[in-house]
């Protein structure tokens, strides 16, 4: 039986990982050991309700039986081949893609930023070479406050400094116009625009979720001026929001759609684009590539892990339990001096406040309710827990969580 060395302690591992590790994160300071299901489990043996999902990579659950059963069965078999050769798991994982997306292409990465990066050159190689476009000199169109990743090219996207600043020179041909506009957004498109980006419901933001006509009015709007509709649902597709890509709440189809987080299972980085035959038939052998994109093993991992999507029904399961949350979390907090909105869609929830006290919130929510949560911007917390959380456990969490949200 393998142990664990060295520190052991909740001070003693952070300490640890803080003295050795690159400090781009301020986690909570909860050390965790163990998972199953909606519940994580700390080293000194404390049980909590994931309520973050990992950004919602873990809609099924921590180690869905399942999920695991694929992954260690792929490994005992084969891993890795690189794009040099086909492997018998990746064809799989690409029919089901297609079929759960309806697009007729699929295109698969590892994580969410690197789909991103790929939908982008797709779109920038289809203004060039079928639309006229000047090569060099397109133009791509985003919201402010998104979040798409944390590579160059995403925060070259960014108007958040904490992700930008002191990162330059960033990509060139880019413009920002407000979330949610869709006025704004048609002044932006033009004869040079290679494409629009934007997530459906903005998550790192704080969960904006934006008016009912705004992308039915920006897909009219690419559709009329031929250009192309992205959008990144790495973390809002696969059940999140109620439906299984936030896009159907507004039947809003996109050209090319961004998946990730959740199709990994919560056990390995799987990420696709999906998209037409005509803005996925741009790339050409040596245009585009992965060394471990489409390998066996994420592909065993992508179809366990949206087969239990599927089969469990966890996007109507979303939908259900999301409203009932919401409702009670609105109910409940009526009146709260501290509170400003709650809102979201399915399990995709977020409470923002009047003021600056978010982190403080989450650290009480965690040793007081023993509920895990994350702050953003300040102001806003989040509560994503996994899509499989049985209703009785999520009601007592809520129930918990109450009156430390009430009081801020």
């Amino acid at each position: 039986m393998t142990t664990h060395q060295g520190p052991r302690t909740t001070d003693e591992l952070i300490a640890q990982a803080e003295r050795f590790g690159a400090r781009n994160y301020a986690p909570l300071p909860v050390v965790l050991a163990r998972g199953e299901g909606a519940f994580v489990w700390d080293v000194e043996g404390r049980r909590y309700l994931d309520g973050l999902s990992a950004y919602s990579a873990l809609n099924q659950g921590h180690r869905h039986p399942r999920i695991v059963a694929a992954l260690v069965a792929q490994a005992g078999r084969l891993t890795l081949t690189s794009r040099a050769f086909h492997n018998d798991r990746m064809g799989e994982l690409l029919e089901k893609l297609c079929a759960v997306t309806g697009f007729p292409r699929a295109l698969p990465m590892n994580t969410g930023v690197e789909a991103v990066e790929t939908a982008v050159k797709a779109m920038r190689r289809f203004a060039y070479e079928r639309r006229g476009v000047p090569d060099g000199e397109g133009e791509l169109v985003v919201a402010d406050d998104n979040f798409h990743g944390r590579t160059l090219l995403a925060v070259s996207l960014s108007t958040d400094p904490s992700s930008y600043a002191r990162f330059g020179p960033f990509v060139p041909g880019i413009v920002k116009v407000p979330f949610g506009d869709a006025a704004a957004l048609a002044r932006a498109v033009g004869p040079r625009t290679t494409g629009v980006l934007l997530e459906p419901i903005q998550g790192e933001a704080g969960v904006i979720v934006p008016p009912d006509d705004y992308l039915p009015r920006v897909r009219a709007l690419c559709s009329a001026r031929r250009v192309p509709l992205c959008l990144d649902e790495v973390q809002t597709g696969l059940g999140r929001t109620g439906r299984m890509f936030a896009w159907e709440h507004w039947g809003a189809r996109p050209d090319l759609l961004c998946v990730g987080k959740a199709l990994s299972g919560g056990v390995y980085p799987v990420s696709a684009v999906c998209g037409t035959e005509e803005l996925l038939g741009v790339f050409t052998p040596g245009s585009h590539g992965s060394t471990y994109g489409g390998n066996p093993l994420a592909a065993a991992v992508g179809v366990a892990a949206l087969d239990v999507v599927l089969d469990e029904e966890l996007p109507a399961r979303a939908a259900r339990l999301g409203a009932r949350v919401l409702t009670r979390l609105r109910a409940g907090l009526a009146g709260s001096p501290t509170v400003k909105e709650v809102r979201g869609k399915g399990l995709m929830i977020a409470v923002e406040f009047h003021s600056e006290i978010a982190r403080r919130v989450t650290e009480a929510l965690a040793r007081e309710a023993a509920v895990l949560c994350k702050d953003t911007h300040g102001r806003t917390l989040r509560f994503l827990p996994p899509l499989v959380t049985p209703e009785d456990v999520l009601e007592d969490a809520v129930e918990r969580m109450l009156p430390i949200l009430a009081r801020g």
